[in-house]
């Protein structure tokens, strides 16, 4: 069980906490909330200490035996704020300590997640950029807010991801090594392409052939290389789960559609990550019509090969590129895994692979996964985490790739 701090300042994405908390909750941590004394006046105080099953702490006066400006912060295996107001955020860069939230962010030695909400105006003031800028130097955690409808009829950036995104990278944060990297934002610059989920390959208009992928491994990628700063594309086929809300999304269907959809879309790329499960075969003639039983045995498909979408992009790369494919196989041997792995590797003429052990379903649609990360130079790496985990990790690897080339 992970003691969190959730830290409430005075915005009207306040009551998203409530929904932070709840999931906290559920998954098994010990959430301490703390708000500010202007967010008690969006969302009262009872309904946080139901939610978290514990009082809520308000003030650095109360049970001041027990010195909770100092404790909590120093107790605290994760501190998280959301919503983080423009207030809250240039009062913590100041080192102010002016109300219990401020004692606590000062006194926290854990890693310490910040979630802005905020007007677009505001989110973009000078002032605002170089506080974010501060709390990143000092290696806190700030997320990007998300653009969408604001408070009153506004619509732009400002707004707090929704809090199922912040509850998994508060979880990610908890259980990698991943802080120090997310507040450098070592993408920053950086353009990255990432295709995820499924394709699916029609056999008349209700019928395809198609594979058990979720999508969750390219979504986790996708998210993992927004908290680092880049500017991220997610090429999606048929996804399960729900993607960041700062990403463009291109939808695709077919294996077809995804090689023209990945074609396009990494020609300008610094980062290129294919992660879709693509389907190997696709029928020669696709029925137009759904095909009716016809009261015999069976049906017979002709099928060819689909296309190589990853050999097509480390053929069309251009100078500066880096490439990242995955392998899923059923082998269970770590050894003739990776020697399968580095065999595709050079195959496809990409510069890192991923690959995994996909038999007993022990990796399409879970949160867990085990991958051997290898590289042109035979190296080879083994992670077993969280996908959200392993995304930070396959990134560690691409940016480690990038330092040695250049």
């Amino acid at each position: 069980m992970s003691r969190i701090v959730l830290g409430v300042s005075g915005g009207i994405a306040a009551y998203k906490a409530c929904e932070i908390l709840r999931r906290l909750r559920e998954d098994g941590h010990d959430v301490t909330v703390v708000p500010t004394e202007n967010a008690l006046r969006f969302v009262g105080e009872t309904t946080f200490a139901a939610l978290s099953g514990k009082p809520v702490a308000t003030d650095v006066f109360t049970g001041a035996d027990a010195i909770p400006h100092v404790r909590l912060g120093r107790e605290a295996d994760l501190v998280l704020v959301a919503p983080a107001t423009a207030d809250l955020i240039a009062r913590q860069a100041a080192g102010r300590a002016d109300d219990l939230l401020t004692n606590v962010l000062l006194t926290a030695t854990c890693p310490v997640l910040v979630c802005p909400a905020m007007h677009t105006e505001m989110w973009l003031h000078p002032a605002t950029t170089q506080n974010v800028a501060t709390l990143r130097s000092r290696g806190i955690v700030v997320l990007d807010p998300a653009s969408g409808r604001l408070a009153g009829a506004d619509n732009g950036i400002g707004r707090l991801p929704e809090p199922a995104e912040i509850v998994g990278i508060a979880e990610a944060l908890l259980e990698g090594d991943i802080s120090t990297r997310a507040a450098e934002r070592d993408l920053t610059g950086l353009s990255v392409v990432v295709s995820a989920g499924g394709t699916h390959e029609a056999i008349d208009p209700v019928r395809f052939i198609g594979n058990a992928s979720s999508g969750r491994m390219g979504v986790e990628i996708a998210r993992a290389a927004v908290l680092r700063g880049a500017r991220v594309t997610l090429v999606a086929a048929h996804v399960d789960v729900p993607w960041p809300s700062s990403v463009d999304v291109r939808t695709v269907a077919s294996t077809a559609d995804l090689a023209t959809a990945m074609t396009e879309t990494a020609a300008s790329a610094d980062i290129i990550v294919m992660a879709a499960a693509v389907a190997d075969f696709t029928p020669i003639a696709p029925s137009g019509e759904k095909l009716k039983k016809s009261g015999g045995d069976g049906m017979s498909l002709e099928l060819i090969q689909t296309t190589d979408v990853l050999a097509g992009l480390t053929r069309a790369r251009r100078a500066g590129q880096t490439i990242v494919g995955f392998a899923a196989e059923t082998i269970a041997d770590e050894t003739a895994l990776v020697a399968a792995g580095r065999a595709k590797l050079s195959r496809k003429g990409a510069d890192l692979l991923v690959v995994n052990d996909v038999s007993d379903h022990k990796v399409f649609g879970m949160s867990d996964t085990t991958v051997m990360i290898v590289d042109t130079a035979g190296a080879c790496g083994r992670v077993a985490a969280s996908k959200a985990v392993v995304a930070h990790r396959i990134l560690d690897a691409v940016v480690n790739h990038r330092a040695m080339a250049n």
